[in-house]
């Protein structure tokens, strides 16, 4: 969900060696992101290392604010966007212990209005298939539910829309990220324990754990500490609305800070187990193992520098090796708020970064982690700082080619003449809804009906496609608007696909089908 930061995070595994050094100490650390706050222009950021059952780093850098100057520290929450799925995957391992529940179960046991694209599909889908990524459905399908926030959506709704998409690939065939599989294991949570998706994350593993300052969405109260988030998409930094991941919590509702995460890594890190002498187990080992087996797999990165011999997704977690040593770890994004665990179990050392800024903390998280990894797996400075700030330029260029010449060319046709009434009426997708196409101040305009942040003006771009700008702007998902027309040029259906090629994949409006109902 949120910013494509597990697909990128896959990539940026590996790449080539320079000057051996041991583990890194908090000083060097501590200067490593003061140049990386710096150089990818983030206002804050939190890490914490734990090693061997103790905490030997936990520490705040930078603001939770630019505009109050207010310092993180180490109990500054963030939201952990989709971290939260291996809780999400913990409380299911809890349900299955008590008997509740089975790995097994059809979703349709839990859940009997769960209805997905094809028959036998419904009938066979269980609860270990809504974790795992490989429904046969598209890079986050339906994310336009809850992306942007602000919808009028439900799990009603999402239970149900499945039935609406196509498939592109077999069942269980093909690793395909997906959000909203994750909302119905919510909703099976809720009617397995008799109580909702958050209370039960929050007191089952949140407060049993003992992170006292960690909440699970609207269960969050206090926001006394509580980092803000920013943008520098437009180059310069700003802050941006806090996101409400409304009926999606399940899919990354929890907000954390490092001293909290801390304890979730030892209790990964000791299979299960917590508490001051980590012996009181939360979930079995038959459970963990569960939990941390490659379900799906994924494409092995062959580079050279980590030699890896197997990638792949288990249970909220994604497992790989690096050097022969065994990674476990996700990201996290939401806008503004960025996030990453990894743990080593060989080396009993796990790592957690959170920041507030899009756009750079993806590049500081990926940087700092795998600086911190390389030190303790042996391996030379790769100098990855620069690295990443080489491949974000990159990007950018890119990204700044596409749209440059898309809104250049619309600034050129802007005296175009257009017959407005071809293209103004309502039109329809099965699951997303309806939306119109309105004349306003003699412009066109488009309006999404649930999701009201979808709104904004169309501009000309060739016969048959418009260019929209979204009113909502705290991420970059502007798109063209392709229509269809009858006989008589009358436009009968819209096509969407993101103008820029760095759009994160959760605006799917690919898979939009809206036709024209006011005939």
């Amino acid at each position: 969900m949120g910013k494509s930061t597990l697909m990128k995070c896959l990539f940026l595994s590996c790449i080539v060696p320079s000057t051996i050094f041991a583990q890194i100490p908090s000083p060097q650390i501590d200067s490593l992101v003061a140049v990386a706050l710096l150089k990818f222009n983030v206002a804050g950021a939190a890490i914490a290392i734990v090693k061997d059952g103790k905490v030997i780093h936990s520490k705040g850098y930078g603001v939770t604010d630019i505009n109050t100057k207010i310092a993180v520290n180490e109990n500054t929450n963030f939201q952990i966007a989709s971290n939260t799925k291996a809780f999400t995957t913990t409380a299911l391992a809890i349900l299955e212990e008590e008997g509740k529940l089975k790995w097994t179960d059809k979703v349709i046991d839990h859940i009997p209005e769960f209805k997905m694209y094809d028959e036998y599909v419904t009938k066979n889908f269980n609860i270990q298939d809504l974790l795992t990524h490989r429904s046969g459905l598209s890079l986050g399908i339906g994310d336009l539910m809850f992306f942007p926030d602000g919808s009028d959506f439900t799990i009603t709704d999402v239970v149900s829309c499945f039935q609406y998409f196509k498939p592109v690939s077999a069942f269980r065939t093909q690793f395909d990220y997906d959000n909203l599989l994750y909302m119905v294991a919510g909703e099976v949570i809720a009617r397995a324990s008799g109580m909702s998706y958050e209370l039960f994350v929050q007191k089952r593993i949140i407060e049993t754990l003992q992170m006292k300052n960690s909440f699970v969405g609207y269960l969050q109260k206090d926001k006394s500490n509580m980092a803000t988030p920013h943008s520098s998409e437009l180059g310069t930094i700003k802050t941006i609305d806090s996101y409400d991941m409304g009926m999606a919590d399940a899919a990354g509702g929890i907000y954390s800070n490092v001293a909290d995460m801390s304890k979730w890594m030892m209790l990964n890190l000791n299979q299960g187990k917590y508490g001051i002498d980590l012996k009181t187990p939360l979930y079995s080992l038959k459970n963990h193992r569960e939990m941390w087996r490659i379900h799906t797999v994924l494409k092995t990165n062959q580079n050279p520098r980590y030699n890896s011999h197997f990638n792949g997704y288990g249970l909220g977690w994604v497992l790989t090796d690096l050097v022969g040593k065994f990674k476990v770890s996700h990201t996290g994004g939401l806008p503004g708020m960025l996030s990453i665990v990894t743990m080593y179990p060989d080396l009993n050392l796990g790592i957690v970064i959170l920041t507030n800024t899009e756009n750079g903390g993806e590049a500081l998280f990926t940087s700092i982690t795998n600086t911190i990894t390389d030190s303790y797996l042996g391996l030379d400075d790769y100098a990855w700082i620069d690295k990443m700030v080489a491949r974000r330029n990159d990007d950018k260029n890119e990204e700044d080619s596409v749209t440059k010449k898309t809104w250049e060319k619309v600034e050129s046709l802007k005296n175009s003449k257009v017959k407005n009434e071809n293209f103004i009426g309502v039109y329809a997708d099965k699951w997303f809804g309806k939306v119109e196409v309105f004349e306003k101040n003699k412009q066109l305009w488009i309006k999404c009906f649930r999701s009201p942040k979808l709104n904004g003006p169309m501009a000309f771009y060739n016969e048959n496609t418009f260019a929209i700008k979204w009113e909502y702007q705290a991420m970059n998902c502007d798109v063209f608007a392709l229509f269809s027309f009858d006989k008589t040029s009358k436009a009968q259906s819209i096509k969407m696909i993101g103008i820029s090629p760095n759009i994160d994949f959760s605006f799917d409006f690919q898979d939009l089908d809206l036709n024209r109902i006011d005939k």
